[in-house]
């Protein structure tokens, strides 16, 4: 489960949201390819061997991304999985099949794509409106002509040419970075409510797991 509820701190956040794009294309490259490539050939059973890595890879992605969520948003997610079953590898690999936490990581994978190209947009939209309205009074010297002209060149409402008339741009941008710094926090808040829910165990699986525990102490006891 998500620890507490207090905000996500952030430095953690900012990079957290800076870096779901990258690792969202990425995983979803692989993923489509590597799933159209197993499926593809599954016939020939070249494919099934495919599709095992995928399992395999998806669910060691999954934890990693549970450590990433620790560390940079100081959000702790539970593991959802059960021990595996002992004895053959066909009894194991039906586990993990049968096991609803595989599909959950693997719908946490493909959604961080389109996720991550929301919160890049977001944060960088913001925080580059946000410092640069912030940095007007020295800035506006290098910009083409000596002068900001809102809201374009072209279309010239309004002429920021001198440090006194930069000032009020320069409080909006205060006020701007004040908001990107809660938007940041809220977004990766929301983020780690999402990685909860999916890569964290269910209200089922966790009576599950609690009830396999109770069943080992039981038989350790029986055994002593």
């Amino acid at each position: 489960m998500v620890g507490e509820r207090r905000d996500p701190p952030f430095g953690g956040s900012l990079v957290f949201l800076l870096m779901n794009l990258p690792l969202g294309v990425l995983a979803f490259g692989v993923l489509t390819s590597f799933t159209a490539a197993g499926l593809g050939t599954a016939v020939v059973w070249v494919g099934v061997g495919l599709l095992a890595v995928v399992v395999l890879a998806v669910r060691g992605a999954a934890r990693m991304e549970r450590a990433r969520v620790y560390a940079l948003l100081d959000r702790y997610v539970d593991l959802p999985y059960l021990p595996l079953p002992a004895g053959k590898q066909s009894l194991r690999w039906k586990a993990r099949l049968k096991d609803p936490s595989t599909w959950r990581d693997l719908a946490y994978f493909f959604l961080l794509f389109p996720l991550g190209l929301v919160e890049f947009v977001l944060v960088t939209a913001f925080w580059s409106t946000s410092l640069a309205l912030a940095a007007l009074p020295v800035s506006y010297r290098w910009l083409p002509g000596g002068a900001y002209y809102f809201p374009s060149e072209d279309l010239r409402w309004l002429t920021v040419d001198s440090a006194v008339e930069a000032l009020p741009w320069a409080a909006l941008g205060v006020l701007f970075i004040a908001l990107s710094v809660a938007l940041t926090k809220a977004l990766a808040g929301m983020h780690a409510r999402v990685a909860n829910a999916l890569l964290g165990p269910t209200v089922a699986q966790r009576r599950r797991m609690e009830r396999w525990w109770e069943d080992v102490e039981e038989q350790n006891l029986v055994a002593g």
